[in-house]
């Protein structure tokens, strides 16, 4: 499904947590959101998935489908295993007569995100990371047109971000979904990001890919931070930080 939104506008109270952004995303590519701690990511996110009020309008279009959306903050009742858990991306409810093909959603979602072995373990047993694994394969056995994730790899190690993003991104290809993900890693985010939308205080400030939009002068101006960027091996942006930028 492709994305049309335009001049999205959140407001809690006497504070804009967005302020008419507008930008697009369509099937078979990732779309990356950065942005400083309150600039708006978390609420972007969540009025694209139907779940906060907004002003502006937000279009999805072409073959109809739903739309997967994973918040900071899943949860499921920790009694449960992984696989139940995963399974409940196929069903509102769990009972005792499941059918053939939701159980083979979960455990090809299962195998997908790399944690088949943990199938019969319990949430309460499992680590952060492990749990948001076991819930990005709870939103994948849904089969949705659409992926929302909000900061999918905040719990990770290094191998298991690259892992997770890598796997995004290969999901997102074969499946051709429209894949847009929260990330704080900006490095990650030149490296799997086809586009990058970049938010301040609630205002699109940048959008594009990320050799095009990452710059020294966007970290200063989003961040507040110096940095330099260059081209890595292999041809994506690295950006390294040097230090907080002098008020002006």
């Amino acid at each position: 499904m492709r994305l049309q939104a335009r001049d999205i506008a959140v407001r809690y109270g006497r504070h804009d947590a967005l302020r008419g952004v507008s930008l697009t995303a369509k099937p078979g590519e990732v779309l990356v959101v950065l942005g400083a701690n309150g600039s708006g990511k978390s609420s972007l996110l969540r009025s694209l998935a139907g779940q906060q009020k907004h002003a502006g309008t937000i279009a999805w279009s072409g073959e109809g489908g739903a739309i997967g959306f994973m918040p900071q903050d899943s949860t499921a009742r920790p009694a449960l295993t992984v696989f139940e858990t995963v399974l409940l991306g196929r069903m509102r409810s769990l009972t005792l007569r499941v059918g053939a093909a939701d159980l083979a959603a979960a455990e090809a979602a299962l195998a997908e995100t790399g944690i088949a072995a943990l199938a019969q373990r319990r949430l309460a047993t499992l680590s952060g990371g492990q749990r948001q694994l076991a819930f990005l394969a709870q939103t994948l056995a849904a089969a949705p047109k659409a992926l929302l994730l909000d900061e999918p790899t905040s719990a990770l190690d290094i191998a298991h971000q690259l892992h997770v993003l890598a796997l995004l991104r290969e999901a997102t290809r074969r499946r051709g979904l429209t894949t847009i993900a929260v990330l704080h890693d900006i490095n990650a985010a030149a490296r799997f990001a086809d586009r990058i939308a970049v938010l301040a205080e609630g205002r699109l400030l940048a959008y594009g890919t990320p050799e095009a939009v990452l710059s020294r002068d966007l970290l200063r101006a989003a961040y507040g931070v110096e940095a330099a960027v260059m081209a890595g091996p292999d041809g994506r942006p690295v950006v390294i930080g040097l230090g907080v930028a002098a008020a002006s």
